[in-house]
């Protein structure tokens, strides 16, 4: 398992209904290392605060297996690693094998897995297709963030190895699944709301499901 890009983006404008808001989902990949610092990719840009970045969110992972998917149903589109807003763009870390409170060495810095990347319509307007959410969604490997545990640099090249895997957890996979299903089953939800892994606004917003 390893990178094969880092990624940050400038702050760019975009408009949506009528609105001209900043988002910083138009990554690029670096010539050099990214510094994880602060609960943040230092030199990234942030456009909403509220559902990306801080602490659970600090650096997001996609993995380059599933771009040959995408490219074939946007071959119109210019290609570069970072196309989904990713800051580490990797190989051989699958969704389906990173565990919610999973701990990984990359570079110097170390990282917890916290929670899949849900898709908004950012991602839509970079696409210049809204229909990407469903597809994505119904793809359903959406990669994953991560929190800083030790601050540090990641450069392109960088081993990743899996230094602590979490105990009774879920994949980013299976969770991912879960939030987009249609029926939420109560026994899933309680256990949910019981891992320790996972952040507590999102046990919060399981509970007032289960009430």
């Amino acid at each position: 398992m390893k990178v094969i890009a880092t990624n940050i983006a400038k702050p760019r404008d975009i408009s949506w209904k009528g609105r001209i808001q900043s988002t910083g989902i138009y990554k690029f990949p670096t010539a050099g290392p990214i510094n994880l610092k602060n609960d943040a990719v230092k030199g990234d840009s942030i456009g909403n605060k509220n559902v990306h970045g801080g602490k659970y969110m600090a650096c997001y992972l996609y993995s380059s297996e599933h771009y040959a998917y995408w490219k074939e149903l946007y071959p119109q589109l210019d290609w570069d690693w970072g196309m989904f807003g990713e800051n580490l763009t990797t190989e051989g870390l699958l969704d389906t094998d990173i565990f919610i409170g999973d701990i990984f060495k990359i570079g110097t810095a170390v990282v917890q897995a916290t929670i899949p990347r849900e898709p908004c319509y950012k991602l839509g307007i970079k696409f210049n297709d809204q229909r990407i959410i469903k597809q994505f969604i119904d793809h359903g490997f959406p990669g994953a963030y991560v929190r800083i545990l030790k601050e540090g640099e990641i450069e392109s090249g960088d081993k990743i190895i899996k230094t602590e895997a979490a105990q009774k957890s879920v994949s980013i996979y299976d969770f991912f699944r879960f939030i987009n299903s249609k029926e939420l089953d109560r026994r899933s939800l309680e256990q949910l709301i019981d891992n320790p892994y996972l952040p507590e606004y999102k046990k919060t917003r399981f509970a007032r499901l289960l009430q």
